[in-house]
């Protein structure tokens, strides 16, 4: 009796054992704890049943299961080069660089296996695609505008793969040497062209400003010879005055002070000197002196 009480114990404390551990297994399997930095997909009988966020979260033990762990993490391809065609036939290889995280991951691992592979490939689709519609000297140019470009395409593709492309960037255009030969050339030549048109406009701004000047210079000299004239007319026009107003005894006059002023000059010289007057000279400075005198 005892035995069989025994026995009756252990297999009571067996069952309730058994029955904590499947409730401690059952509560190990049911809570998860997601990363920060992750998203768990939930697959229930092999399909699609959840997405598990960062932080606690409950599933239903034995019927669902964590089929994808996924980093939410930006995330950049290796820079990769294309082999490209411009418009005007030149061969370029252009090198990109792409960064891009996953928002959707129920999306990414259910509708692409490789999405680095895939992303690579559109790119490479569309920088060919967008560089052919270009000419070289454009595509040199335009850079910023052709990354927007190749970005904007990128946004339209990738939506239906569950992830955001945070940014495109075309790092390096490259040409072969034979078009850097040829692109060198053409500069140098474009260098020399605008040397000489600088030179030619010196030269002709020069050719400006001296023919300005000569012609200041002529206008200047011909305002000095009115105003000279106009002196010399106004003069003529007071002697004239006096001779109607007053008759031969004032051109006598103005002759009489021309000699006046003529002898001083003569007088006025370095040295000791001689002077022979005629009589009839002398007679005409005592007039001069003589109208003078009566004129003051």
């Amino acid at each position: 009796m005892t035995e069989d009480l025994l026995l009756s114990l252990l297999a009571s404390n067996f069952i309730w054992l058994l029955l904590a551990a499947l409730i401690i297994i059952t509560i190990v399997k049911s809570v998860f704890i997601v990363p920060q930095a992750q998203k768990f997909v939930v697959e229930r009988f092999g399909r699609l049943h959840s997405v598990l966020g960062p932080g606690i979260n409950l599933i239903v033990p034995f019927l669902d299961k964590i089929a994808h762990r996924v980093s939410i993490l930006e995330r950049q391809l290796p820079t990769s080069g294309q082999d490209a065609i411009t418009l005007d036939n030149v061969s370029v290889q252009v090198e990109t660089s792409v960064f891009y995280r996953i928002i959707e991951p129920e999306k990414t691992v259910y509708r692409i296996r490789d999405i680095d592979a895939a992303i690579s490939t559109t790119v490479t689709g569309i920088v060919r695609s967008e560089i052919g519609k270009m000419e070289l000297d454009q595509v040199q140019s335009n850079r910023s505008t052709l990354t927007a470009t190749i970005k904007e395409q990128l946004f339209a593709v990738v939506d239906d793969w569950g992830i955001e492309v945070t940014r495109a960037e075309l790092l390096d255009v490259n040409l072969d040497q034979a078009t850097r030969s040829a692109m060198l050339q053409q500069l140098n030549a474009e260098r020399a062209r605008r040397a000489q048109v600088t030179e030619a406009e010196g030269k002709k701004r020069s050719v400006e400003l001296s023919a300005d000047a000569e012609l200041y210079a002529a206008e200047q000299i011909a305002k000095a010879r009115r105003i000279q004239a106009d002196a010399e007319a106004y003069a003529t026009g007071v002697v004239a005055q006096a001779i109607a107003e007053n008759g031969i005894e004032a051109a006598q006059y103005q002759v009489a002070l021309k000699q006046v002023e003529a002898l001083n000059a003569l007088g006025a010289g370095a040295g000791k000197q001689t002077i022979l007057v005629p009589s009839a000279a002398l007679e005409a400075f005592g007039d001069a002196f003589k109208m003078l005198k009566g004129g003051q």
